[in-house]
């Protein structure tokens, strides 16, 4: 992570909300806890955050209400509700008002930390529009169409697999986390999500066969690992 991200957490559960703010920390967020949502209000205008983390049922004003208010100044900062609620109604409101997830009590603080680096990397996709090509060995892929080229052919992937290969890409020759995958793509990691991701990863190792440089390994109890040729500095 490149810069420390500023996360505005909203929990009126101090016992709870002091252990998801030392948690964030510890993977490298910059976490400030607010007990209640007209804190939350307050300490949101006072300073600049990239992520709301909001627990549904605050004192003073509730997780909805903050959420409408911070709508009301900014469209696009992403955010995330907590809730013990698991009504259908709830949680459509909470998507009406603007909500980028959903996290019903008790979850997983793994899981908290995986959608938000889902959510913040589909952000960062739509911001950075500068980066639209890859090298991959001997191929050419262009995120923007969704083509494949390599030798003067040119191969058009699906959404999916564009999607799927751009994020094999940003970790080359690293581990791509199972559960990052299917949440930044799938958005939720259930059992058929998974086999469909083995279905694309089966159809992208096709597209990539014509280098044998390039391989799309599993990565046992992990995730897969896109290899690629290391590119030599010239000068």
């Amino acid at each position: 992570m490149e810069s420390k991200l500023h996360i505005l957490l909203c929990e009126d559960d101090e016992n709870l909300g002091m252990l998801l703010m030392e948690y964030l920390q510890a993977k490298g967020y910059d976490a400030e806890l607010c007990l209640d949502g007209e804190i939350g209000y307050k300490t949101f205008m006072k300073g600049h955050f990239d992520l709301c983390v909001l627990d549904v049922m605050m004192p003073k004003k509730n997780g909805f209400e903050l959420a409408a208010e911070i709508r009301q100044q900014t469209a696009d900062l992403p955010i995330i509700f907590l809730t013990a609620k698991n009504l259908k109604e709830d949680i459509i409101q909470g998507f009406k008002i603007g909500a980028d997830d959903y996290l019903t009590k008790p979850f997983s603080m793994d899981e908290l930390v995986f959608r938000m680096e889902a959510i913040m990397r589909r952000v960062r996709g739509k911001k950075n529009t500068n980066v639209t090509q890859y090298r991959i060995g001997n191929y050419t892929f262009d995120t923007q169409r969704q083509v494949l080229s390599i030798n003067g052919t040119q191969t058009k992937l699906t959404t999916k697999e564009s999607e799927l290969l751009a994020l094999l890409c940003v970790h080359a020759n690293d581990v791509l986390q199972r559960d990052l995958a299917l949440k930044t793509i799938w958005i939720d990691d259930n059992y058929f999500n998974a086999r469909s991701m083995d279905v694309y990863i089966t159809k992208l190792r096709k597209h990539l066969k014509q280098d044998p440089q390039v391989e799309i390994n599993n990565v046992h109890g992990k995730g897969y690992r896109l290899i690629v040729p290391e590119v030599k500095d010239e000068n």
